[in-house]
């Protein structure tokens, strides 16, 4: 017997019959019995990150309406694309706490609090653009210690925070060349 034959024959067959019963627990949504990761700390995760993308899309929606200037018009539209990608961000990330049957915390009076990104209200272009590139490098160090920490436990949730990391990575890098 070669070794190809011996290593399949060794390995357990997957179990249809278990995947089926569990298939049946219509309660647990798009969680399965075999989910490894920590829920309730992935949730509280997930609504921090929520929260900050919520902080970041109000921020850019504040420079694109006050900056002013034609000369600031390309900026402006950068501001805007910006803003419209983090909502699309909070979006992906409430309908993940929700796939994980937690509740996405939209709750106005704590956003601030929960938010690892600041809000600004600069009234200069340069402080504007300066403001955002700094959110927008916390961003992506809130989301690189989120995936580390979530390992291979959800990897559902690593995804999307790796696809949506990279898009914060192109944000920082558009407004560091705005700044030069």
């Amino acid at each position: 017997m070669n070794s190809a034959s011996t290593n399949t024959a060794s390995k357990q067959p997957i179990d249809v019959a278990a995947i089926r019963e569990a298939a049946r627990k219509l309660d647990d949504g798009a969680v399965p019995p075999g989910y490894q990761g920590n829920r309730q700390e992935i949730i509280e995760m997930l609504n921090a990150a929520l929260a900050t993308e919520l902080v970041c899309a109000l921020r850019y929606k504040r420079h694109y309406y006050t900056a002013t200037g034609l000369v600031n018009e390309p900026i402006k539209a950068e501001f805007l694309q910006h803003a419209q990608e983090e909502e699309d961000h909070a979006g992906r990330i409430a309908e993940r706490i929700v796939q994980l049957n937690g509740e996405p915390d939209f709750n106005p009076s704590t956003i601030s609090q929960r938010s690892h990104a600041e809000y600004d209200e600069c009234t200069d272009i340069k402080g504007m653009i300066r403001a955002n590139l700094i959110a927008e490098r916390v961003a992506i160090e809130s989301y690189r210690q989120m995936i580390e920490r979530i390992g291979d436990s959800d990897p559902t949730t690593k995804h999307l925070l790796i696809d949506i990391m990279a898009v914060e990575e192109e944000h920082a890098d558009d407004m560091k060349d705005l700044l030069d």
